[in-house]
């Protein structure tokens, strides 16, 4: 059963029991339904609803998303709890999200416990809340504070909530404190479906910070609707609107692809065949200060591991230590870390020249230079100072974790942890897998991964592994479609359009053009000679326009402000245009999008047929958490589903009349196409 009842007196009890996070199900719900026919049938004077271990409800039952409502309907239950001439009592005793949230609303009293989180995240997944979340809290907590709340998915702590009036009480003991309390005061409390919204405000700011903060995103903008609809309509109306904007928004393409990255995230994990032991880890050794190398060594600090950062000289040993405390600094200014905090992190930190000082050290990452060379340098050095089950990690972007651990005694010590720049930050981390690496330090990579809160994916080896692979022929074709007929502003835009925070040519200003400049040095002896070679971009560094670093790249950045066009980068394209003999087409954005995505797909395709990738939801992965590819798209191969491998197919093959080598469709599409199969059914044969 998911919903116990028991009688003390008076007094029923009612636990929502379904581990670990007690998801509101159907059997959840037909426990509540008959938990009010129970307590109305026993005459209770009170009922005290909680969460069996750890959580009093987190939200809906994953197992039942996007299959059609079954009743009783959650709305129709919380009904009956708020019109119950048995009041009811919510001692939230942990997390309560979504529906656990709307519970606690229809509740005449909530008394939290300091640990709990409550929130209504339901955005997040696409959708508004369905069961009164947009009707009752706003008249409980006033309007304001409900557009804080329901159209960002923002969660918070029980002093907050108490501050806003969510809850009534905080206390460390909320079931003895909910018998506690007065009856008198219990029959005092007007039910919220019968109060009015307070403190009514224009919902002017929270659009326009959703359209900026969530572009294109329907339930946000829903959510706000929503809310403004509870000042201005009675209650019954203002239900029975929320739950059709629900049920419609369910089904929607939005909250299908929301639904699949939140699925492909939690099962983000380590292989059910890897069953080998991690490495214990307490110590680690990363080799790099820069800005990658500090960002690895705050997140590794962070977690409470020791750290010591490797360097080439006492000049570079400085900046490695400024560095981490400029991050560290960072974190406490916006309250993360305490002053206490702070002092206990340093006293894990330490920084040297002397590769000696990871002689104890369990794991080292390597964040050097990108340079092959460096790297069989520094694992060298390395092998020679740690202990023989020590195990090793390159952070490499592109090159081949093979020929590196090639100079390594043992090649089986090494694994590949490609983070994400600012590595504190960014949540995703490539764990790659060379031809020798053992169990025991892939295993230990993802649980690494675990500690540092990331979401591992798995690549194999090639230039890029899975992300920058794909990255780099974004790159190319937006370089081919500027080239050819536009401009970076009218790329950049495009892609905006379709939902990246930035386009690709804002995003590498950023990054700076000199480090994909050098990857394209490096690349140069292997070029197929017969593919297309796009020159702009190194005419670019050669014209010493770097990026946002140097106040030009792709724009300009006068003053080190906001960017601005530049007719210089404009002009190289028609000159190079005109040096090759190519008419230019004027290409409008719904074609740039086309043939930028088209790309992507294609690429990401031959990365699932070639085994980097293990499958396309971890390509999914990848493009979200990594890349910003947009969430509400589901990942690139999502929504390369949506279009339809048959589709995918002829727009390449019509693209191959421009360029048969650079459009050749992957086999793996063919196969979809044959098939009539999704990229996310996809199976290499044997």
């Amino acid at each position: 059963m998911s919903v116990h009842c028991r009688r003390e007196g008076n007094v029923g009890y009612v636990t929502l029991d379904n581990a670990p996070v007690n998801a509101i199900g159907l059997e959840m719900r037909q426990g509540l339904d008959r938990a009010v026919t129970w307590a109305e049938s026993e005459k209770l004077t009170r009922v005290i609803v909680t969460g069996a271990g750890s959580a009093f409800a987190a939200g809906a039952d994953a197992r039942e998303f996007g299959a059609p409502p079954v009743e009783p309907h959650l709305p129709d239950v919380l009904a009956r709890i708020e019109t119950s001439f048995v009041p009811w009592i919510a001692a939230i005793n942990g997390v309560a999200l979504g529906g656990g949230l709307e519970i606690a609303l229809a509740c005449r009293y909530r008394i939290a416990h300091p640990d709990a989180k409550l929130g209504l995240p339901e955005v997040t997944l696409g959708v508004v809340p369905g069961a009164g979340g947009t009707q009752r809290l706003p008249r409980l907590v006033g309007m304001q504070k409900a557009l804080e709340l329901i159209p960002t998915g923002k969660a918070v702590s029980a002093q907050e909530a108490k501050e806003m009036a969510l809850v009534d009480l905080v206390s460390e003991t909320p079931l003895i404190e909910a018998a506690m309390v007065v009856p008198e005061l219990l029959d005092q409390i007007v039910p919220l479906w019968e109060r009015p919204v307070d403190q009514v405000v224009s919902t002017d700011a929270a659009i326009a910070a959703a359209q900026k903060k969530q572009p294109n995103q329907i339930a946000p903008l829903e959510a706000i609707r929503l809310v403004a609809l509870a000042a201005n309509s009675e209650f019954a109306e203002g239900i029975k609107e929320e739950r059709r904007v629900f049920i419609e928004l369910r089904s929607g393409t939005q909250a299908k692809a929301l639904r699949h990255i939140f699925f492909a995230e939690r099962a983000a994990k380590a292989p059910k065949w890897l069953t080998a032991a991690p490495k214990p880890i307490a110590k680690v050794a990363v080799v790099g200060g820069g800005t990658m190398g500090a960002g690895i060594a705050y997140a590794l600090l962070s977690a409470g591991l020791t750290v010591v950062t490797l360097e080439t000289d006492a000049e570079a040993v400085e900046r490695a230590k400024a560095n981490v405390e400029k991050i560290l600094g960072q974190s406490k200014a916006r309250g993360f870390v305490s002053d206490a905090q702070e002092i206990e992190i340093l006293g894990r930190y330490s920084a040297s020249d002397d590769y000696s000082a990871a002689s104890d050290a369990d794991l080292a990452i390597e964040a050097a230079f990108e340079s092959m060379e460096v790297k069989k340098t520094v694992f060298t050095a390395l092998q020679t100072v740690m202990p023989s089950d020590a195990v090793f990690a390159s952070n490499t972007s592109y090159l081949d974790l093979d020929e590196i651990a090639a100079c390594l005694d043992a090649p089986s010590r090494l694994v590949g942890l490609h983070f994400f720049a600012p590595a504190h930050v960014m949540k995703l981390l490539e764990i790659v897998r060379g031809k020798d690496t053992s169990d025991t330090a892939l295993a230990t990579g993802y649980a690494l991964a675990k500690r540092l809160r990331k979401i591992p994916v798995l690549a194999g080896v090639c230039d890029g592994f899975i992300g920058n692979r794909i990255l780099q022929r974004y790159r190319e074709a937006a370089d081919t479609v500027f080239m050819d007929g536009s401009t970076p502003w009218e790329v950049d835009e495009a892609m905006v359009e379709f939902g990246y925070a930035m386009g690709p040519y804002e995003a590498q200003d950023l990054s700076g053009l000199d480090i994909a400049y050098a990857n394209r040095r490096r690349q140069d002896a292997t070029r197929d000679p017969n593919r297309r070679y796009i020159p702009i971009a190194d005419r670019m560094v050669e014209l010493g326009k770097l990026g946002k670093k140097t106040g030009a790249g792709w724009y300009r950045y006068p003053g080190g402000a906001g960017k601005v066009e530049d007719p210089i980068v404009a002009d190289l394209a028609l000159e190079e245009s005109h040096f090759e003999g190519r008419i230019r087409t004027d290409y409008k954005p719904d074609e740039i999008r086309r043939r930028l995505l088209l790309a992507m797909i294609n690429e990401a395709a031959a990365i699932l047929e070639e085994g980097i990738a293990q499958s396309a939801q971890d390509i999914d992965v990848v493009t979200v958490f990594g890349y910003g590819f947009p969430r509400w798209r589901g990942g690139l191969m999502h929504y390369a589903d949506t279009l339809g491998a048959a589709q995918i197919l002829a727009d390449l093959e019509a693209l191959c009349q421009e360029d048969p080598l650079v459009w050749k469709p992957s086999k793996v599409i063919v196969d979809c196409a044959a098939k009539g199969i999704p990229f996310a059914d996809w199976k290499a044969e044997g």
